[in-house]
């Protein structure tokens, strides 16, 4: 009888298990979550399994809508919880963290701190997205403050001021670079005195690990490459692109790079041996690295013809999707540097500060999903010869944040609210 008795049990946790599963892979929930800025390999790929061949025909459904503050923030999800940081009208002076349920917007908690901005410039809200990775959320506030938080619950596990205990020094638009992960460290891009332009704490106890990279605070959030075999930790700050030992914090090598205002915000995008970085003031450099991790030398540069803003650019078949500030997007030869075409701001308005959020929706093809600035949604393919517009959809009002794609998905943020729709 108790033989029994427990298989039935058994047999009815495998049922609801199953039809659980079932469930969550019609939603495209059991997807590639995306548990960091810009998914889950940090580079703008979304690639879900399975992508309808008439998506673009499909009007998408809005599940859900939530009022939240302010903040440029991106959005992330994983295991069934959105996350996203936010700065609300009261109380004055804070910042929170923000979780909700992924299917229905339900609020499951959220973790708030003192964060005074004083005259920061605008200085409507926090600018990093909240990282998750085996259970924990990490957060970086715009002026300092790096917390590890319980992922589930929202439970402080540790918290850093990182201006009080480590001298970092919050440039003007606020500390903006996300949270990375590597190995047992969080990598922090705040600029500490002296020689800390990257901070590195013990992920699980908020402990120093080392400090690194000359450079003050830009705005950009590093990244981990391999190149030769060997990790390199590339950071831009506002006055040189640097690589560092992830190790150890090291410096490999250091490339002279002075921008206007300091703003170095797109993320740097590395291929088959070359890095390319693109500023607005003074346009993109590419460098060439060598076999050593010291070795770099500089493959081209154009000041004048793509120069990049905000938008982090996608690469696919040795050509790069940019956004530059006077042409709109443009497809450009990595190796040669030549500009191939350029949508002539067709899909992102011309604007003094253009933004769009570049993803690939199916790669292989050449398919991608831009969230611009003005809030829509568009797909699109791409190529070397050119763009073709698909369909655009007003998912959201305006906004610079990055959106998570998981499955079918979409989650998106502005000033006002976070939403999530289906797209098929």
């Amino acid at each position: 009888m108790h033989a029994n008795a427990d298989e039935r049990r058994l047999s009815d946790e495998m049922i609801s298990k199953a039809l659980m599963l079932s469930f969550l892979f019609s939603a495209g929930l059991l997807a590639a979550d995306w548990p960091r800025w810009r998914g889950p390999t940090g580079d703008g790929t979304w690639n879900p399994p399975e992508v309808p061949k008439g998506f673009a025909t499909r009007e998408p459904e809005r599940l859900w809508k939530a009022s939240i503050g302010a903040g440029y923030g991106g959005v992330t999800m994983r295991d069934g919880r959105v996350y996203v940081m936010d700065r609300p009208k009261s109380p004055e002076n804070t910042e929170r963290v923000l979780c909700f349920d992924a299917e229905t917007g339900e609020p499951l908690w959220s973790r708030e701190w003192t964060a005074d901005y004083g005259s920061m410039e605008y200085g409507t809200g926090p600018r990093a997205s909240v990282t998750i990775h085996e259970g924990h959320a990490y957060t970086l506030g715009a002026v300092g403050m790096a917390m590890c938080l319980n992922a589930e619950t929202g439970e402080a596990v540790w918290q850093v001021d990182t201006v009080k205990d480590h001298a970092a020094k919050v440039p003007t638009w606020g500390f903006a670079a996300s949270p990375v992960i590597e190995g047992e460290k969080v990598l922090l891009h705040v600029g500490a005195e002296s020689q800390g332009s990257v901070v590195a704490l013990d992920r699980k106890s908020g402990t120093i690990v080392w400090k690194g990279g000359p450079d003050p605070a830009g705005y950009c959030t590093p990244e981990v490459i391999t190149h030769t075999g060997r990790k390199q930790l590339i950071t831009w700050g506002p006055e040189h692109i640097q690589s560092l030992d992830p190790e150890t914090g090291d410096v490999f090598w250091t490339w002279p790079y002075k921008i206007t205002y300091g703003v170095s915000i797109a993320q740097p995008l590395y291929r088959d041996g070359l890095l390319l970085v693109s500023g607005y003031w003074h346009g993109t450099k590419v460098l060439k690295l060598g076999e050593k991790p010291q070795d770099v030398s500089l493959a081209w540069e154009n000041e004048k013809e793509m120069c990049g803003l905000m938008s982090a650019p996608l690469y696919k078949d040795g050509v790069v999707y940019l956004l530059d500030k006077n042409k709109g997007l443009q497809g450009v030869d990595l190796k040669t540097g030549k500009v191939l075409w350029s949508d002539d701001n067709t899909l992102t308005p011309k604007d003094r500060n253009p933004q769009m959020s570049l993803v690939w929706l199916k790669e292989s093809e050449g398919l991608a999903s831009l969230l611009n600035a003005s809030g829509e949604l568009v797909h699109v393919k791409l190529s070397k010869d050119g763009f073709e517009e698909l369909v655009r959809h007003q998912i959201i009002g305006k906004t610079w944040a990055h959106p998570a794609f998981v499955g079918s998905r979409i989650w998106a943020r502005s000033d006002t609210e976070l939403v999530a729709w289906a797209l098929w």
